[in-house]
């Protein structure tokens, strides 16, 4: 009698966990589905905004990348966002609205392969097609006159390109493999039953997590390849990419072209909570 209440409580459980499984994977979705041209350029235009969207095309894979400015203006620096894993490029919407670096640089973002909407699930297989990737994003525009913005592994593909810019801005990239924490919702990947459930932007992100692991190994001794000066921001606190690639950076760049901002508090969501202090390091190094 025992045992039977042992299972049906079990199977209950079960049957409880997979209801809130389903549910979370349901909410992630429609968090995470990346949005369509038109839903973007309305939340991005206002009265001094007047974004576009054009597309690039890699390989089989069309990539969507938002200016913020119909025209490069010459005169202007560029600032280009790349965003992490999972992400979309309105992870950086508060940059783009903003008034002041409107006006201060030409803006333009772009959703990586395997986070937009041609391409959701569907991520580039290296570091290097990554790069390609960005290369394609820039090329009608002068590189030494960018400053090239990179969140967590945004962060990595950014320090990795080898072209000289005005400046790389790192805000807690990932530099180490060894330092890669691997959760265990991970594991709802890797079992090929609960793969399915898992949303295709989850699916990607992972893929990119176990790859970087081993990848992130061959540019341990590489990171120094360009002269491009570069302006390290990351929590200490941040518990997804560990702050001591930021230190691993420090002590392997020179002191010349690397220079590291600390936030005492800050975590791995500082895009949002330390929006202040990174549009402030924006507007400093714009001139």
């Amino acid at each position: 009698m025992k045992k039977k209440w042992a299972n049906k409580i079990f199977k209950i459980i079960g049957l409880l966990l997979l209801i809130v499984f389903i549910a979370l994977s349901i909410l992630f979705y429609k968090l995470f589905s990346p949005k369509s041209d038109k839903e973007v350029l309305d939340i991005l235009q206002t009265e001094f905004n007047h974004p576009f969207i054009r597309y690039v095309q890699y390989k089989d894979h069309s990539v969507r990348t938002i200016h913020m400015q119909k025209k490069i203006d010459t005169k202007l620096p560029t600032l280009v966002l790349i965003h992490g894993s999972p992400g979309s490029a309105l992870d950086f919407k508060k940059y783009l609205l903003d008034k002041e670096l409107n006006k201060k640089y030409n803006i333009i973002t772009y959703d990586r392969i395997g986070y937009g909407t041609k391409n959701r699930g569907k991520i580039v297989s290296s570091l290097e097609e990554e790069i390609e990737v960005l290369d394609l994003v820039l090329a009608n525009i002068k590189t030494s006159d960018v400053i090239l913005t990179g969140y967590s592994y945004g962060g990595t593909a950014a320090l990795a390109s080898t072209k000289k810019y005005k400046l790389k801005i790192l805000l807690a990239a990932a530099v180490r493999g060894d330092l890669e924490p691997m959760f265990w919702l991970m594991k709802l990947y890797e079992w090929k039953l609960t793969r399915p459930l898992v949303p295709k932007v989850f699916q990607a992100a992972t893929e990119e997590k176990l790859r970087h692991i081993k990848e992130l190994i061959n540019y341990e001794n590489q990171w120094d390849i360009s002269d491009t000066k570069v302006i390290s921001i990351h929590g200490k606190l941040d518990r997804i990419v560990p702050y001591q690639n930021s230190i691993f950076l420090k002590n392997k760049l020179s002191p010349e072209i690397f220079e590291l901002i600390p936030l005492e508090k800050g975590r791995h969501d500082l895009i949002w909570t330390n929006f202040d202090v990174i549009k402030n390091v924006f507007l400093k190094v714009a001139d």
